[in-house]
């Protein structure tokens, strides 16, 4: 199992660090370019130049690499949605919602291959567990309107959001055409905050 990026990580052999870079750039490079589901040791192995002992060395299995590679990227994702106020009123789409369609946007090819059907479990996991970890800081807010929520209640509202973004986010980059990310943030800001939906324009 990996090790954390914590102090721990910072006193370990450069180069274990180089080497396990390597291994996250290939995987990123090949979640990229093909299903996850197709992705083998060998691949990966093959990509950052290095044979199959050496990733075992490092990871136990594909999903640990893979997941150690996009924690990164889910750990983006997740600061993002801290710094949307999901709690404010619904006359306007924050900005910062909008921004966070953006960022998914900006990575559409990656999020669509771990979102999809080929997709790594552990990875959806993760990326839910991380935006109800702060959706749930939001709810718990002084900011936050409405009554308050008890622990229980509160987790429940985060994960029900949480896993609506998940949701969404995948529909929405596996689209052909999709709505842009002002365009597909201002819908999902209706649907949060309880407005009706946006009806065909008026001929």
């Amino acid at each position: 199992m990996p090790i954390p990026k914590n102090a721990a990580a910072e006193r370990m052999d450069p180069r274990v660090r180089r080497t396990r870079a390597l291994l996250r750039e290939a995987a990123l490079q090949l979640a990229a370019e093909r299903d996850v589901e197709l992705l083998t040791i060998a691949d990966i192995a093959a990509r950052a130049t290095v044979n199959r002992a050496t990733v075992y060395q490092h990871y136990r299995d594909r999903d640990a690499l893979l997941l150690d590679a996009m924690e990164e990227e889910i750990g983006r994702l997740a600061h993002a949605a801290a710094r949307c106020p999901l709690t404010r009123p619904a006359d306007r789409t924050p900005v910062e919602l909008t921004d966070l369609f953006g960022h998914v946007e900006a990575n559409a090819t990656l999020y669509r291959r771990m979102l999809g059907p080929g997709g790594a479990a552990r990875f959806i996991n993760r990326l839910r567990e991380l935006l109800a970890r702060e959706v749930a800081g939001q709810l718990g807010s002084d900011d936050a309107d409405g009554p308050e929520e008890s622990g229980p209640a509160r987790e429940l509202h985060a994960h029900y959001v949480a896993g609506a973004f998940v949701g969404v986010f995948t529909a929405w980059v596996s689209m052909p055409v999709r709505p842009s990310a002002a365009e597909a943030a201002q819908e999902v800001w209706r649907v949060l905050r309880g407005a009706p939906a946006a009806g065909p324009a008026e001929t």
